[in-house]
């Protein structure tokens, strides 16, 4: 049997700025990221092109001028896909593929091709179904300019719906469904989260490709995928802490709880809105955790501007989190060591380690010990006679230090932090 191998399409990427606008990201960054989404979508990247100007054109955001001279090279070259940067509007995807004659993506499409090729859970390919139709909604003339004349006479005669009609009121019908769907695993989760409540709960946020997967396999002796490319990891996957092949036990031990941690999809520059809102349910891990670990990858140029990112999209699903944890990942990989230097006075309560190599996790252990107990305190609380369900439940989400049996009822003098304090007041 002779094996053949799958051509790659050949694709080009075009990035377009308005000169007075501030970009996070220069367009050599943008354009280098935009080729790793392309790569990893399965393309080859031929060439790339930027254009800075003074005003956008509403027909095809970049120009006549650009726009031919990118059909010149996409038909001398045999390219099959011209990737844009920029979102890109219903008009200016249609006059685009019209001039230049192939297939016209913007980021926000390629991203939710590479999401649905990687979504392995039920939830997952809900939350990528369900993005991939409210961003084809807007858009569905362009799919169907072939069926949009509604032709009269015998045999045609209906509800006089036409065919883009008709398919827009499925894929409404159909989002419907899909919310729904997802708000019962919302559900589902939320009773998770419940029975939870027993745990330390930590999150591993971060921009794509990061790490966070791997630091999640070596603090939990776990086998979660793992792959150099972006977007590997799309479900949360949510392990207990435990090291077994390192000195580190003995800090796990003197936690008074055991800890659950969760790894979440990372995040991008522009990542779409829709895609944000689909996959809310997923990062309410996120909402709901003690302390959160951002995981930082270091030896990246241009980490301060991912940072940047993940801050303001924790801030767009609404994650105001006190308790944050910046780990500066892959110091093996940073050639120029004072970096790191310059980042531990700037960042005091930082922690640099390098999780594909196990190296300074000790220090991460600690720093996450001190983050869940620093807010522990000594109270009281008081039960009802022959409470045992309570007593027990206190024993399980606390430190109990001293039980006193009184006619009256049990009075428990624990040490916890503020949210079991809470849970627990409102028990009793």
């Amino acid at each position: 049997m002779i094996e053949t191998k799958q051509e790659l399409e050949k694709a080009v990427l075009v990035y377009f700025s308005l000169k007075e606008g501030k970009s996070t990201f220069g367009h050599t960054q943008a354009l280098d990221e935009l080729k790793s989404l392309a790569e990893t979508a399965g393309a080859e990247v031929v060439k790339s092109y930027y254009q800075f100007s003074d005003n956008f054109d509403s027909r095809t955001m970049i120009g006549r001028g650009k726009v031919t001279e990118i059909a010149e090279f996409v038909e001398a070259n045999s390219v099959s896909l011209v990737i844009f940067e920029n979102e890109l509007s219903y008009t200016q995807l249609r006059n685009l593929e019209n001039e230049i004659k192939c297939k016209i993506l913007d980021k926000s499409n390629l991203i939710l091709d590479i999401f649905a090729g990687n979504a392995r859970t039920a939830q997952a390919k809900l939350q990528v179904e369900l993005a991939q139709l409210e961003y084809s909604l807007p858009r569905l003339t362009r799919q169907w300019t072939h069926l949009s004349k509604q032709y009269g006479g015998i045999g045609t005669k209906g509800p006089g719906e036409t065919q883009i009609e008709t398919d827009r009121r499925l894929i409404k019908k159909r989002i419907s469904v899909l919310k729904e769907k997802l708000n019962k695993i919302n559900i589902q989760r939320a009773t998770q989260a419940f029975e939870r409540k027993n745990f330390f709960r930590l999150s591993l946020v971060g921009y794509t490709n990061v790490g966070k997967s791997t630091l999640l396999n070596l603090l939990t002796d776990s086998d979660v995928y793992v792959e150099d490319k972006l977007f590997a990891t799309l479900d949360t996957s949510t392990r207990v802490l435990g090291i077994k092949k390192f000195d580190d036990e003995e800090i796990i031990s003197r936690f008074p709880k055991k800890v659950l941690i969760s790894d979440t999809v990372g995040f991008i520059k522009n990542l779409p809105h829709n895609l944000i809102e689909s996959f809310k349910s997923t990062l309410s891990e996120v909402v709901e955790s003690d302390v959160l670990l951002h995981v930082i990858d270091v030896s990246n140029p241009n980490f301060e501007e991912q940072m940047s990112v993940v801050k303001d999209t924790l801030d767009e699903i609404g994650v105001k989190h006190n308790r944050v944890i910046e780990v500066y990942n892959k110091v093996d990989s940073l050639k120029n060591k004072d970096i790191i230097s310059g980042l531990r006075v700037k960042h005091k309560d930082a922690v640099f380690i390098s999780a594909r190599k196990g190296m300074n996790i000790s220090a991460l252990l600690r720093k996450i010990k001190d983050a869940l107990t620093s807010e522990d305190a000594e109270t009281v609380i008081r039960l009802k006679p022959h409470d045992y369900k309570g007593l027990s439940e206190i024993y399980k989400k606390t430190e109990v230090k001293e039980v006193k049996y009184m006619k009256t009822g049990i009075k428990v003098r624990i040490k916890t932090n503020n949210t079991n304090l809470e849970y627990l007041e409102r028990k009793n």
